[in-house]
């Protein structure tokens, strides 16, 4: 009994190490001439202590001890890894063929029940490659192109399936306003007001549903809906609606629906947003910025490149994206949005911040990623020099401690 005893324990230590393994926690030492952790001032000969996938010191090669046998590898700079604050890739594939891209479900307008983690395809070779450049964390899904597409989630940029990726789930539901969402001739919507009275008409339903499933009487709780599901959740505030609008007349309608019923809103695109700033600001919603190089046409022919200085001198709270392509290779890479944003008013640390710290606050993970403190995912973003220099490669991209690429790209 006691050599059983003693099988079945050492048989629940190697499961537990193996369970430990296969979720890629891993130990590892990060050194770097120059660490930016996003929670203070950089570092000069800074040292990253990962045990376990998570950071267990930072600070100076002065201040912390180094563990005897763990791995230890070195960049002139080191960053953490980088959050996309809106992306379709896992979604919409880089062959551009209709075989790859879930992004967008046109059989009808208003679809919030479709869950992002029902398309997400791991080994689309898009995540790899933005993996490659320092990209760590996505948050993805349903796109642009309908009233409300579907859900949005938040993903590590590795894992053999969605469950070893996912995060979060469910991040926010994906909705759109002005030309994107217009439906063909006949159909609905076919003008800007019949959008807002269908998202209005909606809402009100799923008020009503609500009220009607708080009933202590079993029998006059309606059937399960599940688009008034999604919905009602939006209503409790649970769940943020991510507007994509552009023009500064469909910022003001997503504002005037979020105050009408009490929405969480997150506004996306938003080329316009220099034009309605105070607005913005007054409303308290925070922007998830289009990127910076996207091109000027159609509702975003009044892009600026410097809208990103103007919300950060408002005090608004935005993020950078990659957003979404309609063309290969079908996604842009942020690092290279907020080099682009870092020579049209920000400051390093502040373009920075737009894919790091504030991208990870603003889509709901900024207690696991973002910033490099101890505590929080060991996942960092290594450099041969300056992020934003054309020049520069990254060197190598670390996921919980598991170095998940090592070749300069």
């Amino acid at each position: 009994m006691r050599l059983f005893g003693e099988l079945k324990i050492s048989l629940l230590l190697l499961l537990s190490l193996l369970v430990s393994l296969s979720a890629g926690a891993a130990d590892l030492v990060v050194r770097g001439e120059t660490i930016h952790t996003m929670s203070g001032a950089a570092l000069k000969d800074g040292v990253v202590v990962i045990r376990n996938g998570k950071i267990t010191a930072v600070g100076t090669a002065s201040e912390v001890s180094i563990p005897a046998g763990v791995r230890t590898i070195s960049a002139k700079v080191v960053t953490p890894g980088l959050v996309d604050a809106h992306s379709v890739v896992g979604l919409a594939g880089y062959l551009n063929q209709t075989s790859d891209q879930g992004q967008l479900e046109k059989s009808g307008p208003i679809q919030p029940d479709l869950r992002a983690i029902d398309g997400y395809d791991t080994e689309e070779p898009l995540i790899a490659w933005v993996r490659g450049f320092g990209v760590t964390t996505l948050h993805t899904g349903h796109g642009p192109g309908a009233l409300i597409s579907g859900q949005t989630m938040v993903v590590k940029t590795r894992g053999r399936t969605v469950d070893d990726a996912v995060m979060r789930p469910v991040a926010m539901v994906a909705a759109t306003l002005g030309e994107g969402a217009l439906a063909e001739t006949g159909k609905s919507p076919g003008t800007r007001a019949k959008e807002i009275s269908m998202l209005r008409g909606e809402l009100i339903k799923a008020q009503q549903y609500q009220k009607k499933l708080s009933t202590a009487d079993e029998d006059k709780k309606p059937s399960r809906d599940l688009n008034l599901d999604v919905l009602a959740s939006i209503l409790r505030r649970e769940l943020p609606l991510l507007i994509t609008v552009n023009r500064a007349q469909d910022i003001m309608s997503a504002l005037r629906l979020a105050k009408e019923f009490n929405l969480r809103v997150v506004l996306d695109g938003a080329a316009e947003a220099y034009l309605v700033a105070d607005a913005i600001k007054l409303a308290a919603v925070d922007v998830i910025l289009h990127p910076t190089m996207a091109r000027a046409g159609g509702e975003r022919e009044n892009l600026s490149f410097e809208t990103a200085s103007v919300l950060r001198a408002k005090g608004i709270p935005f993020a950078l994206q990659s957003g979404y392509e309609g063309y290969v290779p079908k996604t842009r890479v942020v690092l290279f949005e907020a080099g682009v944003a870092a020579a049209h008013g920000l400051t390093f640390e502040q373009a920075l911040a737009t894919i790091t710290s504030d991208a990870a606050r603003i889509i709901g993970v900024g207690d696991r990623v973002g910033s490099l403190q101890v505590g929080k995912d060991g996942d960092l973003a290594l450099f041969d020099g300056d992020p934003f220099e054309f020049t520069t490669h990254t060197t190598a991209v670390v996921i919980e401690g598991e170095v998940v690429s090592d070749k300069p790209k």
